[in-house]
């Protein structure tokens, strides 16, 4: 279980999956066989199935607590949902609840879930299915993710054409926890308590949101999808297939890599492999990871 110290607080990375889970070539559009050969020593085996020419992505969700309270930050993909867009995740059964309760914590007590954005990946145990219907998994929780997400994707659900938004994870995973009143949506910059700021960060989606956290001078960024993997440090202007506003999602992968190589930051993504997070390095006139350790 890799766990973190941030100052006062601890951040526990709940797993949910690990494994060779992208073409890299389909993922990333600009990868060549050239990137293996620059970067492979770090890459392989923890970040890169060399065999396949996939890349081993986690999909974990980062539990923070800090002053008492327990914030779980992006869901996963979540358990016996139809996926079928994307087989990996189709009808899921993982002991990603056993693994929360194996650090400490059962789902009701949970203060917030934090969504960075509302992506199938992201969202998925919001919600659990209790006797066919979908409920809040994390019923005691204010579950917090963009206004600015939200209005899109409800939008996009509601068009008959484009319906329904991220392969039914928005009906499934977000709209039953907003009809339970669980919901907080921000809108633009917020300020939250026990050292949480919320900044928008859109390009990935709409309304990405990034995480900032600080305690006892320390510091750590919840980047969510504005990186996918460590290999987008030392090339920022690599977007993922799934980036839908491309010179957006850009800017703000450009940012909050400065961000971190400016303030010292720890970056904790959602999907980097083994050790899963990293500080980053100036490095010439671009930037490198330096992978932190964890206790």
């Amino acid at each position: 279980m890799t766990e973190v110290r941030l100052g006062a607080a601890t951040a526990t990375r709940i797993e949910e999956s690990y494994e060779p889970n992208f073409d890299a070539k389909v993922f990333f559009p600009d990868w060549t066989p050239d990137v293996v050969r620059e970067h492979g020593s770090w890459m392989i085996p923890n970040h890169y199935d060399e065999a396949s020419g996939w890349l081993k992505l986690s999909i974990h969700s980062w539990l923070l607590r800090v002053g008492g309270k327990t914030i779980l930050i992006d869901t996963c993909v979540g358990n016996h949902k139809s996926r079928k867009h994307r087989p990996k995740w189709d009808m899921m059964n993982t002991p990603y609840l056993d693994r929360l309760k194996a650090a400490g914590v059962t789902p009701d007590q949970i203060d917030m879930v934090m969504c960075t954005h509302l992506h199938v990946d992201h969202v998925g145990w919001n919600t659990r299915l209790d006797d066919g219907r979908w409920v809040p998994t994390f019923k005691n929780a204010q579950y917090v993710w963009s206004q600015e997400d939200f209005d899109f994707y409800k939008t996009l659900d509601a068009d008959p054409q484009k319906g329904p938004a991220n392969g039914g994870s928005f009906r499934d995973s977000v709209l039953p926890v907003v009809e339970a009143g669980l919901a907080k949506m921000v809108k633009g910059a917020a300020e939250l308590e026990d050292g949480l700021r919320v900044t928008p960060a859109p390009g990935h989606t709409p309304g990405t949101i990034r995480i900032e956290f600080e305690s006892k001078g320390e510091k750590a960024l919840f980047c969510g999808d504005i990186l996918h993997h460590a290999v987008q440090i030392y090339r920022p202007e690599w977007n993922s297939f799934a980036c839908l506003d491309q010179d957006n999602a850009r800017k703000s992968r450009r940012a909050a890599i400065e961000y971190c190589a400016g303030s010292g930051a720890l970056l904790m993504p959602c999907h980097f492999g083994a050790p899963f997070h990293c500080h980053i390095d100036h490095k010439g006139s671009g930037f490198a990871p330096r992978f932190a350790a964890s206790f």
